[in-house]
């Protein structure tokens, strides 16, 4: 749809008693319902408040049960203490002294101990892959770096018929 570019004296004075006429109607509106929109407005607004609920103060406290009759106590013995539920073990004394000196040397000790040493159990399925492998062994390559890339391309192209010295692995 192209927009029409002639607009002569009568056109133009077309539209500016329609725009006039509307700012008029928008006028009368405002006059005649404006008070009635405020006040809904407030009472939604008033609406929206939160809730305010009563205090609650705490009961009487109850007297405390009376003492039992003195029965011959036995000490437990430091063995025989509830397991705590923990799927760690406890920390050492040593490692737990280093939380003075601050968090990082902590976590820094505590995780060159492997899994095993610190945790009952595998946790989360990631645990299995590397729990009990013992030691890693550390492999120096005894090459150096341009005799791997000699190594590693293929001297008679990719397209070409291979070569008799060329090794399958």
């Amino acid at each position: 749809m192209s927009r029409e570019l002639n607009i002569d004296s009568v056109r133009q004075n077309f539209w500016k008693e329609e725009h006039l006429r509307e700012q008029k109607l928008r006028c009368e509106w405002h006059l005649k319902y404006g008070s009635m929109v405020k006040a809904k407005q407030k009472a939604m607004a008033a609406n929206r408040l939160p809730l305010k609920l009563p205090t609650l103060y705490p009961k009487t406290p109850l007297s405390p049960p009376p003492a039992p009759k003195a029965v011959p106590s036995r000490v437990p013995s430091p063995a025989v203490e509830a397991p705590k539920q923990s799927e760690m073990y406890p920390v050492l004394p040593a490692i737990r002294a280093l939380l003075y000196e601050g968090r990082y040397c902590y976590l820094n000790t505590r995780k060159l101990d492997v899994p095993e040493k610190r945790y009952l159990f595998p946790i989360t399925t990631n645990f299995t892959y590397g729990w009990q492998l013992g030691p890693t062994v550390k492999k120096e390559l005894a090459s150096t770096k341009m005799c791997r890339i000699d190594s590693f391309f293929r001297k008679n192209g990719a397209f070409a018929p291979l070569d008799p010295r060329d090794l399958v692995l």
